[in-house]
Order: structure tokens, then sequence, then C-alpha cells
């Protein structure tokens, strides 16, 4: 069965962006609306295959979501793509330090992200 990518994101039109773009180059995607709802389709799913963390999000940024993926040894080692508009000097560090295993800049170059899809997914 082929590996989803999971889109967390608390903006609706990010997430309908994202999932056409993917979803046209045929990857499959399940998405979640928030920190919590994306745990949740972890814990309850075995076919996640990377992760796409939108990093400011209300209530439990990305950051946080990062760290509670990474500590949960009932969780797999999936990869997570931090993503953010955030792209100052010192930002991807940021995203890196916090645990994911990599980062893309919004406006999101399609081009990039697949590569870094193709990378992760082998």
């Amino acid at each position: 069965m082929p590996k989803q990518i999971l889109i967390i994101d608390d903006e609706p039109r990010n997430i309908f962006a994202l999932v056409a773009v993917l979803k046209a180059r045929k990857y499959g995607c399940i998405t979640a609306s928030s920190a919590e709802e994306g745990l949740a389709i972890l814990r309850d799913r075995q076919d996640i295959g990377i992760i796409l963390m939108d990093m400011m999000m209300p209530e439990m940024d990305g950051y946080e979501t990062i760290g509670k993926i990474k500590e949960d040894k009932k969780l797999p080692d999936i990869p997570i793509i931090a993503v953010t508009a955030q792209a100052m000097v010192g930002d991807k560090e940021k995203c890196l330090s916090a645990g994911a295993d990599d980062y893309i800049a919004k406006p999101i170059n399609v081009e990039a992200l697949v590569a870094l899809l193709n990378q992760y997914l082998q």
C-alpha cells in the first residue's frame, strides 16, 4: 500500500492548494486542521509515510507538535517536513532543532517539495 502524506495545517486554503498539487502528481494525502487531529491520525493509521507540518498554528504550534511526535515511542519514526512562511535567517535551523527532518518555506516551490517527498518516501 502506498504511503500517505499527512498534511497538518490550520489554514483550509493551504490544505486545499497542497492537496490539489500533490494529488495531481499521484500522491495520496490525508489532512488535519489542527495538531491534535494530526496526532490522532498518526495514532490510528499505519500508512503515513511523511508529515508536512505547518509551524504556525493556534493552540499547539508545529514546534510543540513535532516534539510530541518524536517523544511518543508508540509512533513510528516518520519524517517531518516543516512548512512555514517564516523564512528569516535562523528559521530553518529552529525547525530542524525542534526535530523536523527538513524544511520548506511558503510560498511552496512545488518542484522542491516533490524532490523532498521523493527523497523521504523511497
